[in-house]
Protein backbone atom coordinates (compact mmCIF):
# COMPACT_ATOMS: atom_id res chain seq x y z
CA UNK A 1 0.00 0.00 0.00
CA UNK A 2 1.64 3.20 -1.19
CA UNK A 3 1.40 6.08 1.31
CA UNK A 4 3.11 9.40 1.99
CA UNK A 5 5.88 10.09 4.48
CA UNK A 6 3.40 12.18 6.47
CA UNK A 7 1.13 9.14 6.82
CA UNK A 8 3.74 6.92 8.47
CA UNK A 9 5.56 9.59 10.48
CA UNK A 10 2.35 11.02 11.99
CA UNK A 11 1.60 7.62 13.50
CA UNK A 12 5.22 7.19 14.57
CA UNK A 13 5.10 10.60 16.25
CA UNK A 14 1.99 9.68 18.22
CA UNK A 15 3.35 6.29 19.31
CA UNK A 16 7.00 7.38 19.73
CA UNK A 17 8.85 4.99 17.43
CA UNK A 18 10.83 5.49 14.22
CA UNK A 19 10.46 4.14 10.68
CA UNK A 20 13.43 2.88 8.70
CA UNK A 21 14.30 4.35 5.31
CA UNK A 22 16.24 1.72 3.37
CA UNK A 23 18.03 2.52 0.12
CA UNK A 24 17.28 0.36 -2.90
CA UNK A 25 19.61 -0.08 -5.87
CA UNK A 26 18.42 -3.33 -7.41
CA UNK A 27 15.77 -6.05 -7.28
CA UNK A 28 17.46 -8.19 -4.64
CA UNK A 29 17.80 -5.33 -2.16
CA UNK A 30 14.14 -4.43 -2.63
CA UNK A 31 13.08 -8.05 -2.14
CA UNK A 32 15.14 -8.31 1.03
CA UNK A 33 13.59 -5.15 2.48
CA UNK A 34 10.05 -6.25 1.62
CA UNK A 35 10.63 -9.75 3.05
CA UNK A 36 11.66 -8.08 6.31
CA UNK A 37 8.70 -5.71 6.16
CA UNK A 38 6.25 -8.60 5.87
CA UNK A 39 7.99 -10.65 8.56
CA UNK A 40 8.03 -7.74 11.02
CA UNK A 41 4.64 -6.28 9.99
CA UNK A 42 6.32 -2.89 9.85
CA UNK A 43 5.80 0.26 7.79
CA UNK A 44 8.76 0.92 5.51
CA UNK A 45 10.34 3.72 3.47
CA UNK A 46 11.95 2.69 0.18
CA UNK A 47 14.57 5.29 -0.72
CA UNK A 48 16.37 6.02 -3.95
CA UNK A 49 19.50 8.14 -3.81
CA UNK A 50 20.82 10.20 -6.69
CA UNK A 51 23.51 7.56 -7.08
CA UNK A 52 20.91 4.77 -7.30
CA UNK A 53 18.99 6.71 -9.95
CA UNK A 54 22.20 7.24 -11.91
CA UNK A 55 22.93 3.50 -11.66
CA UNK A 56 19.52 1.90 -12.24
CA UNK A 57 17.22 4.67 -13.52
CA UNK A 58 14.39 6.55 -11.82
CA UNK A 59 11.63 4.89 -13.82
CA UNK A 60 13.05 1.40 -13.32
CA UNK A 61 13.38 1.80 -9.53
CA UNK A 62 9.93 3.37 -9.35
CA UNK A 63 8.42 0.40 -11.19
CA UNK A 64 9.98 -2.02 -8.70
CA UNK A 65 8.83 0.03 -5.70
CA UNK A 66 5.27 0.44 -6.98
CA UNK A 67 4.93 -3.28 -7.71
CA UNK A 68 6.19 -4.10 -4.21
CA UNK A 69 3.76 -1.60 -2.64
CA UNK A 70 0.81 -3.06 -4.56
CA UNK A 71 1.60 -6.55 -3.28
CA UNK A 72 1.37 -5.67 0.42
CA UNK A 73 -1.24 -4.22 2.76
CA UNK A 74 1.51 -2.64 4.85
CA UNK A 75 2.37 1.08 4.47
CA UNK A 76 5.14 1.71 1.91
CA UNK A 77 6.62 5.15 1.22
CA UNK A 78 8.54 5.72 -2.03
CA UNK A 79 11.08 8.41 -1.19
CA UNK A 80 13.78 10.40 -2.98
CA UNK A 81 16.77 10.50 -0.65
CA UNK A 82 19.29 13.38 -0.43
CA UNK A 83 18.11 15.33 -3.46
CA UNK A 84 20.91 17.85 -3.79
CA UNK A 85 20.21 18.38 -7.47
CA UNK A 86 17.24 20.78 -7.48
CA UNK A 87 16.21 19.83 -11.01
CA UNK A 88 16.22 16.13 -10.13
CA UNK A 89 13.95 16.77 -7.14
CA UNK A 90 11.56 18.69 -9.40
CA UNK A 91 11.65 15.81 -11.89
CA UNK A 92 10.85 13.33 -9.12
CA UNK A 93 7.88 15.42 -7.98
CA UNK A 94 6.51 15.81 -11.49
CA UNK A 95 7.00 12.12 -12.31
CA UNK A 96 4.06 11.12 -10.15
CA UNK A 97 5.98 8.12 -8.81
CA UNK A 98 7.25 9.46 -5.50
CA UNK A 99 5.10 9.95 -2.41
CA UNK A 100 7.93 11.76 -0.63
CA UNK A 101 11.05 13.70 -1.61
CA UNK A 102 14.01 15.10 0.24
CA UNK A 103 15.57 18.34 -0.86
CA UNK A 104 19.02 18.58 0.68
CA UNK A 105 20.11 22.21 0.59
CA UNK A 106 22.38 21.83 3.62
CA UNK A 107 25.48 22.78 1.64
CA UNK A 108 23.89 26.04 0.46
CA UNK A 109 23.91 29.36 2.32
CA UNK A 110 20.98 29.39 4.76
CA UNK A 111 18.97 31.95 2.79
CA UNK A 112 19.28 29.91 -0.40
CA UNK A 113 18.43 26.67 1.41
CA UNK A 114 15.25 28.28 2.75
CA UNK A 115 14.31 29.73 -0.64
CA UNK A 116 14.77 26.49 -2.58
CA UNK A 117 13.20 24.29 0.09
CA UNK A 118 10.12 26.53 0.19
CA UNK A 119 9.72 26.26 -3.59
CA UNK A 120 10.01 22.47 -3.43
CA UNK A 121 7.45 22.33 -0.61
CA UNK A 122 4.95 24.42 -2.55
CA UNK A 123 5.37 22.29 -5.65
CA UNK A 124 5.19 18.96 -3.80
CA UNK A 125 2.26 19.82 -1.55
CA UNK A 126 0.13 20.67 -4.59
CA UNK A 127 0.59 17.02 -5.56
CA UNK A 128 0.11 15.69 -1.99
CA UNK A 129 3.79 14.69 -1.76
CA UNK A 130 5.66 14.99 1.55
CA UNK A 131 8.93 16.91 1.80
CA UNK A 132 11.95 16.26 4.00
CA UNK A 133 14.56 19.00 4.26
CA UNK A 134 17.98 19.21 5.91
CA UNK A 135 19.57 21.83 8.14
CA UNK A 136 23.13 21.33 9.29
CA UNK A 137 25.74 19.34 7.35
CA UNK A 138 26.37 15.65 8.09
CA UNK A 139 29.94 14.54 7.47
CA UNK A 140 30.95 11.52 5.42
CA UNK A 141 30.62 10.07 1.93
CA UNK A 142 27.68 8.15 0.48
CA UNK A 143 26.86 8.01 -3.25
CA UNK A 144 26.79 11.63 -4.50
CA UNK A 145 26.77 13.05 -0.94
CA UNK A 146 30.23 14.08 0.24
CA UNK A 147 30.88 16.40 3.19
CA UNK A 148 34.38 16.74 4.64
CA UNK A 149 34.72 16.80 8.43
CA UNK A 150 35.94 20.40 8.26
CA UNK A 151 32.75 21.44 6.42
CA UNK A 152 30.32 19.58 8.69
CA UNK A 153 28.32 21.58 11.22
CA UNK A 154 25.64 20.65 13.71
CA UNK A 155 22.07 21.91 13.49
CA UNK A 156 21.27 25.02 15.50
CA UNK A 157 17.93 24.63 17.39
CA UNK A 158 16.81 28.26 17.00
CA UNK A 159 17.79 28.25 13.35
CA UNK A 160 15.76 25.06 12.95
CA UNK A 161 12.70 26.82 14.38
CA UNK A 162 12.98 29.67 11.88
CA UNK A 163 13.73 27.27 9.01
CA UNK A 164 10.56 25.30 9.71
CA UNK A 165 8.42 28.42 9.89
CA UNK A 166 9.85 29.73 6.63
CA UNK A 167 9.68 26.53 4.56
CA UNK A 168 6.75 24.48 5.86
CA UNK A 169 8.57 21.18 5.24
CA UNK A 170 7.11 18.00 6.72
CA UNK A 171 10.23 16.43 8.26
CA UNK A 172 13.65 17.76 9.16
CA UNK A 173 16.97 15.93 8.85
CA UNK A 174 19.33 17.17 11.54
CA UNK A 175 23.07 16.95 12.17
CA UNK A 176 23.77 15.84 15.75
CA UNK A 177 26.96 13.84 15.34
CA UNK A 178 26.15 10.99 12.94
CA UNK A 179 28.17 10.43 9.80
CA UNK A 180 27.60 8.91 6.37
CA UNK A 181 29.53 5.81 5.34
CA UNK A 182 31.03 2.90 7.30
CA UNK A 183 33.66 4.87 9.24
CA UNK A 184 31.58 6.98 11.63
CA UNK A 185 33.49 6.80 14.91
CA UNK A 186 36.86 5.70 16.23
CA UNK A 187 35.43 4.68 19.59
CA UNK A 188 31.83 4.55 20.84
CA UNK A 189 28.94 6.46 19.24
CA UNK A 190 28.88 10.10 20.29
CA UNK A 191 25.68 11.98 19.53
CA UNK A 192 24.74 15.40 20.87
CA UNK A 193 21.56 14.39 22.71
CA UNK A 194 21.18 17.77 24.37
CA UNK A 195 21.14 19.49 20.98
CA UNK A 196 18.68 16.90 19.62
CA UNK A 197 16.34 17.52 22.57
CA UNK A 198 16.46 21.28 22.02
CA UNK A 199 15.74 20.89 18.30
CA UNK A 200 12.76 18.63 19.02
CA UNK A 201 11.40 21.25 21.43
CA UNK A 202 11.90 24.01 18.85
CA UNK A 203 10.08 22.41 15.91
CA UNK A 204 6.79 20.58 15.56
CA UNK A 205 7.70 18.12 12.80
CA UNK A 206 9.30 14.65 12.93
CA UNK A 207 13.10 14.61 12.98
CA UNK A 208 15.26 12.45 10.73
CA UNK A 209 18.59 10.79 11.52
CA UNK A 210 20.90 10.29 8.54
CA UNK A 211 24.20 8.43 8.71
CA UNK A 212 22.77 6.07 11.32
CA UNK A 213 23.86 2.63 10.10
CA UNK A 214 25.20 0.43 12.89
CA UNK A 215 27.90 -1.53 11.01
CA UNK A 216 26.86 -4.75 12.83
CA UNK A 217 29.79 -6.67 14.27
CA UNK A 218 28.59 -10.04 12.94
CA UNK A 219 28.26 -8.69 9.38
CA UNK A 220 31.61 -6.93 9.55
CA UNK A 221 33.17 -10.17 10.80
CA UNK A 222 31.95 -12.08 7.73
CA UNK A 223 33.14 -9.31 5.42
CA UNK A 224 36.64 -9.21 6.86
CA UNK A 225 36.88 -13.00 7.08
CA UNK A 226 36.31 -13.26 3.34
CA UNK A 227 38.53 -10.42 2.18
CA UNK A 228 36.77 -7.09 2.72
CA UNK A 229 39.17 -4.58 4.30
CA UNK A 230 36.88 -2.74 6.74
CA UNK A 231 38.24 -3.78 10.12
CA UNK A 232 38.25 -0.19 11.41
CA UNK A 233 34.66 0.55 10.33
CA UNK A 234 32.36 1.56 13.20
CA UNK A 235 28.73 2.71 13.17
CA UNK A 236 26.06 4.16 15.41
CA UNK A 237 25.15 1.77 18.21
CA UNK A 238 21.61 0.45 18.69
CA UNK A 239 21.62 2.08 22.12
CA UNK A 240 22.40 5.49 20.60
CA UNK A 241 19.64 5.13 17.99
CA UNK A 242 17.10 4.12 20.64
CA UNK A 243 18.08 7.14 22.75
CA UNK A 244 17.63 9.43 19.72
CA UNK A 245 14.15 8.02 19.16
CA UNK A 246 13.15 8.93 22.72
CA UNK A 247 14.19 12.52 21.88
CA UNK A 248 12.07 12.93 18.75
CA UNK A 249 13.69 11.07 15.84
CA UNK A 250 10.98 9.40 13.75
CA UNK A 251 12.82 8.40 10.56
CA UNK A 252 16.19 6.66 10.47
CA UNK A 253 18.15 6.19 7.23
CA UNK A 254 19.99 2.92 6.59
CA UNK A 255 22.23 2.23 3.59
CA UNK A 256 25.72 1.19 4.68
CA UNK A 257 24.44 -1.82 6.64
CA UNK A 258 22.67 -3.12 3.53
CA UNK A 259 25.84 -2.71 1.46
CA UNK A 260 27.88 -4.60 4.06
CA UNK A 261 25.34 -7.45 4.21
CA UNK A 262 25.19 -7.67 0.42
CA UNK A 263 28.98 -7.77 0.19
CA UNK A 264 29.37 -10.27 3.02
CA UNK A 265 26.82 -12.67 1.56
CA UNK A 266 28.41 -12.69 -1.88
CA UNK A 267 32.02 -12.92 -0.67
CA UNK A 268 31.24 -15.87 1.60
CA UNK A 269 29.27 -17.75 -1.05
CA UNK A 270 31.86 -17.28 -3.80
CA UNK A 271 34.65 -18.45 -1.49
CA UNK A 272 32.76 -21.55 -0.37
CA UNK A 273 31.11 -22.38 -3.69
CA UNK A 274 33.55 -21.38 -6.45
CA UNK A 275 31.94 -23.81 -8.90
CA UNK A 276 28.63 -21.91 -8.98
CA UNK A 277 28.09 -19.45 -11.85
CA UNK A 278 24.32 -18.94 -11.53
CA UNK A 279 23.81 -15.29 -10.41
CA UNK A 280 20.51 -16.22 -8.76
CA UNK A 281 22.31 -18.66 -6.46
CA UNK A 282 25.17 -16.22 -5.83
CA UNK A 283 22.81 -13.40 -4.84
CA UNK A 284 20.51 -15.49 -2.64
CA UNK A 285 22.73 -15.46 0.50
CA UNK A 286 23.23 -11.70 0.11
CA UNK A 287 19.48 -11.18 0.02
CA UNK A 288 18.95 -13.38 3.08
CA UNK A 289 21.60 -11.51 5.03
CA UNK A 290 20.12 -8.13 4.09
CA UNK A 291 16.70 -9.32 5.27
CA UNK A 292 18.17 -10.20 8.67
CA UNK A 293 19.80 -6.76 8.92
CA UNK A 294 16.55 -4.95 8.08
CA UNK A 295 14.50 -7.06 10.51
CA UNK A 296 16.94 -6.26 13.31
CA UNK A 297 16.85 -2.56 12.50
CA UNK A 298 13.04 -2.50 12.50
CA UNK A 299 13.02 -4.01 15.99
CA UNK A 300 15.54 -1.44 17.19
CA UNK A 301 13.41 1.38 15.76
CA UNK A 302 10.27 0.00 17.39
CA UNK A 303 8.33 -0.18 14.11
CA UNK A 304 7.78 -3.96 14.19
CA UNK A 305 4.09 -4.73 14.49
CA UNK A 306 3.12 -1.11 13.73
CA UNK A 307 2.10 -1.71 10.11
Amino acid sequence: MLVTLNDVLAKAQRRRYAVGAFNINNLETLQAIMDATEAERSPVILSTSEGAIDYAGMEELAALAHIAARKTKLPVVFHLDHGKNYDLVVRAIKSGWYTSVMFDGSSLPLKENVHRTKKIVEMAHKRKISVEAELGAIAGIEDFVSVADRDAHLTDPEQAREFMRATGCDALAVAVGTKHGAYKFKDESRLDYGRLKRIAEAVDVPLVLHGASGVPANIKRICTQYGCEISSAKGVSDTAVKKAITLGVRKVNVDTDLRLAFDAGIRKFLKERPEVIDPREILKPAKELMTKVVRHKMRVLGSSGKG
